[in-house]
Order: structure tokens, then sequence, then C-alpha cells
């Protein structure tokens, strides 16, 4: 039988993109929120080709492409001196439009807003302000129990399936497994995330690239055409939040190319968090399915979280489809896809993302990192004349599943 309705809680990126592909194949879908509106925060946002092929499907891409832009590259460099690039990987489809599927960037609230409206026009439910504080399932299927924040008003939504796309505090999550299991760790180094405007055009920087050093480790990304950047940072752990604003200016001047003061830019957002490594034991009980930030964290140098987010809604897309259109069976092609996004988290996003973010802080010089880390002495061979290795794949294809 056809699927009568799937759940989605929360309308994040990820959550709004599955309700986005779920109702172009026909398959009844509610997005549950609990905030009263998307989220407006600017975050540095680079979509993959894997990405822009789930993008595609859902029929967003041309305007993606239109509002974002196609980055020049990726560099990693030394700070002092002239802050002289290690290595550096271009992006051929900033120039050419030889590939269909390129590199593009856009914030994540401006993706948010591009999803909804396709979401809304073709006839979407989006319940905003509306808590998850109970799952279950029955002989019916699966309920979630809902409170409106503004009244405390409580309702029962049934769907044949619900698929918690609510972030890393998922209440999903939190009420399949308990409070406080999520396995994996947080790192002990402090991150802090700002979104500023400055002139880098004097400096000879990529649109992104990430610098080598034991302190002062960071990332400069533009992430906006109209020269938006995020400026991600390392800093002392165990600082309250108004020690690290007032380190800010003085982080600044240490890291920036010029040594500005706060007069010389315009500091737009300040948000200091801890990262995670962290993966669930199982993205499938019963009729609950767990998705993206829900199901897995890792640090954010090189993307690799919101990549394997995406791809983890293309896999439960698919599989969803096959179950609608009676060509996989329902508990086979859901369990495969808590079998294989597991997988894929443990075999390659959680080791490679660790890797990316020790590369830039555990060496005592640039010399250091350049003889010794993997990466690097690869990135020295690729100079050296020998083909980069292909890009990393997070997709799964779970049609190949399906009966024939």
């Amino acid at each position: 039988m056809p699927i009568s309705k799937i759940l989605i809680i929360g309308a994040g990126p990820s959550g709004l993109l599955l309700a986005l592909l779920l109702s172009r194949a026909g398959i009844p879908t509610e997005l549950i929120e609990q905030t009263s509106a998307l989220d407006t925060n600017p975050r540095a946002s680079h979509y993959t080709a894997e990405s822009c092929y789930e993008f595609d499907r859902a029929g967003v891409l041309d305007e993606i492409e239109k509002e974002g832009f196609f980055p020049d590259g990726v560099s990693w460099r030394r700070l002092d001196g002239n802050r002289e690039r290690l290595c550096e990987i271009r992006n051929p489809g900033a120039s050419s439009t030889k590939e269909k599927y390129r590199m593009v960037c856009l914030p994540l609230h401006r993706l948010g807003t591009i999803l909804e409206r396709a979401f809304l026009d073709r006839g979407g439910v989006i319940s905003f302000g509306w808590k998850v504080v109970e799952v279950g399932e029955d002989e019916e299927g699966a309920w979630v129990e809902v409170e409106e924040v503004e009244t405390g008003k409580r309702e029962r939504r049934r769907g044949e399936y619900v698929v918690g796309c609510d972030g890393a505090n998922s209440t999903v999550r939190r009420r399949l497994f308990g409070e406080g299991v999520y396995p994996g760790f947080t790192w002990d180094k402090q991150i802090v995330a700002t979104n500023m405007y400055y002139d880098f055009s004097p400096y000879d920087y990529d649109d992104s690239q990430f610098f080598v050093h034991p302190e002062h480790w960071h990332m400069v990304a533009k992430i906006q055409a109209d020269g938006l950047y995020r400026v991600t940072y390392g800093e002392e752990s165990g600082l309250a939040f108004d020690e690290l604003k007032a380190r800010q200016p003085e982080k600044f001047r240490a890291i920036l190319p010029g040594n500005p003061t706060p007069d010389q830019y315009k500091l737009v957002n300040f948000s200091p968090y801890k990262v995670h490594q962290r993966c669930v034991d199982k993205m499938r009980v019963g009729r609950f399915l767990l998705a993206a930030d829900a199901a897995h964290l890792c640090n954010p140098w090189g993307g690799l979280g919101l990549t394997g987010g995406i791809a983890d809604v293309g896999s439960l897309y698919d599989s969803f489809v096959g179950i609608h259109t009676d060509r996989a069976d329902a508990d086979m092609i859901l369990d495969k896809y808590d079998e294989v996004r597991r997988g894929i988290w443990h075999d390659v996003i959680d080791p490679i993302s660790q890797e990316n973010m020790r590369r830039l802080f555990r060496f005592a010089s640039p010399e250091e990192a350049m003889a010794e880390d993997p990466f690097f002495k690869m990135m020295k061979r690729v100079k050296g004349g020998e083909l980069l290795p292909g890009p990393i794949t997070l997709q799964h294809d779970m049609t190949q599943y399906f009966e024939p």
C-alpha cells in the first residue's frame, strides 16, 4: 500500500529538503517545527556536487545557483609572513559550466527560504510553534504528542512514519534513547564562529582558506556574494561568553591580514560553541527514523556534517519511494538505510573530519605539518604531478536494493 503520511520533525534544511522531495513524489508529508519561523542566522554553506544532485531532484538547484556563487577553491596557509599557501584545491566549476553539478555557496538560511517556498508552493504543510513532548507507535502507525509553544495546548499527530530532523538537540532522539544518550565525544577545543565584513581584496585571499597554527588556527570563507565572510577560530577552553567576546578584537588583530581594529570591519554575528563527534547506535527504531544532526555530528572543518546530512536525506527519500511504489520491503530498506548511513559516518565522515580539524593545530609549525600530515604529504605529490584522488562520496544508491 502507498504511504499514507510522513511526519517530519524539524524545519531546518534537512527536514525541508526531505519534505520537498517527498511531496514531489506524491507522498503526503507534514513538517512540525518548534520555533515560530525559520532560523535566519547566516551560516557558512558550501554545497558539494553530491548535494547539488539532491537539490536538482528537489527542483531548486537553478534558484540556489542564481542566488549563490561558485567559490574559486580552498587553500591551506601559514599565518606568519605573507600567509603563503601551503597547498590548494581549485574549483573548476567557478569558471566552467562543463559539469552539471558544481560546488555552490549560499548561506544556510537562504537555502531554507528557497526550500520552504518550494514546499509551500506544492501545498505542503508546516506547523510552526509546536514542540514534540512525547513519541510512540501502535498498530495504527507512529504518533507524536505536540504542544503549542504559545498556549500549551496539546495534540497528537499521526503518520505512517516519523522522521527526526530536529538537530543536535533532537527531542525525537532523546525520546527514543533517553536524555544524554548520544554516543561519541565533545572536543576540548573552544570554537568561535563569526560573520563579518572586511576588505580582503588587498591580501590575495581565496574564497576559502584554513590557517595552520598551534594557537591561532582558523578559517576564513566568503559566504555571500556581497562580501560577507565567515571567520571561525579556535580559542582557549573554559572561557565564559563575555570573556570570549572581550577577546574577539585582539583575536581578529592576530589572525586577520592588516591586523584590523574594530572600526575597520563590521561584525555581524558572534557565536561560541562546542563541537562534537557523535553518532546514534540506530537511525531506525520501528517507524521512527533519524537523519542529519539528529543522528550524527562532526566538527565543521570540511563541511562533512552538512554534506552528510543532505546525503542522509537522499538515501531516506529513495527508501520511502521504494516503499511507496511497492518496489522495496519496508523493514528491509529502512534497516538498510540505518546500516548504510551509520557506516558512512563511522568509516568516512568521522575519521576524515577529525583529521581536518587536528591538522590545523597539532603541529608546532607549518613545516612540520607539511612533513608529517598524510593529507599535506599527498598534496605535495599532487603538486609534483600526481593526480588528485577522486572526491569523497557520502551518497549511497538505495535503489539497488529495490525489487526488479
